[in-house]
């Protein structure tokens, strides 16, 4: 399928593995000049080499802090007219709810729900202007359907929903659609960093703990960055103009809801 959006410009976070390189190689893929940020500039670097030679998309790099002032600045200062943003940031750590204090949830608001606020802020009013433009927040199975270790996470990327419903409806008609991905477990680094404590409490093998989590899934199996990426890419083409401030799970079939 032809997504209709060769030519346009994503800046897509923390895109240098997992969820968000991805979602960079399914827009670079599709044609997208893609504009990647993460905080590594060597795991950057070589990520985006990769991209370059696989696609032939004109591929921009950005080594920032994007939840700081000082890296939006440096990101947004070096990105350009943007006409696809991807907003993605690692989540916070996990642990019980007795755990945490007040600096514990500014960090987690910070990175996973005001981050991607001022961006929104930043880009949408440029998108508005062309007439044009998409914006996919990755957020977490957690809004539906709380995680109870992952309390700091449930808390911001709700809050970022919450806000996202209200304004994808006053964008929505400018020709601007935002809308939210929600991942379940899949194959990245942050799966080892949740399954790593689970295997060392249990006492058993990483393999294992893998397996057990695996096992809870109806799929059977952890996702896979290509895959989200393929969605994240239709989400941002322009066969999604009719979807408006949705919340999409990604999640295998992981959380039993019917709505």
């Amino acid at each position: 399928m032809d997504l209709g959006i060769k030519g346009k410009r994503a800046l897509v976070c923390a895109s240098s593995r997992g969820l968000g390189y991805g979602c960079a190689k399914a827009l670079a893929e599709a044609g997208v000049d893609v504009v990647m940020n993460a905080r590594r500039p060597d795991v950057l670097a070589e990520a985006a080499k990769t991209l370059r030679d696989l696609t032939g998309a004109e591929i921009t790099e950005v080594a920032a802090d994007i939840t700081t002032d000082e890296g939006r600045a440096e990101v947004l200062a070096q990105a350009g007219d943007i006409d696809i943003l991807v907003n993605n940031a690692g989540g916070p750590p996990p642990g019980l709810w007795s755990d945490w204090d007040r600096e514990d949830f500014i960090k987690a608001l910070d990175a996973n729900m005001l981050t991607p606020i001022a961006l929104i802020k930043a880009l949408v009013p440029g998108m508005i202007d062309r007439g044009w433009g998409r914006v996919v927040n990755i957020t977490s199975q957690s809004v539906k359907a709380p995680i109870p270790q992952l309390g700091l996470s449930n808390a911001a990327r709700t809050g970022l929903t919450g806000y996202v419903a209200g304004t994808s409806r006053q964008v929505a008609g400018k020709g601007v659609n935002i809308n939210n991905l929600l991942p379940g477990i899949h194959d990245t680094d942050r799966a080892e960093a949740l399954d790593g404590p689970v295997a060392k409490s249990k006492g058993i093998s990483l393999d294992e703990a893998r397996a057990a989590r695996a096992a809870t899934i109806p799929a059977g199996r952890y996702g896979t960055a290509e895959e989200f990426g393929a969605m994240c890419a239709f989400l941002c083409s322009q066969h999604a103009g009719f979807i408006v401030g949705q919340n999409i799970l990604l999640d295998g079939g992981a959380t039993n809801a019917t709505i």
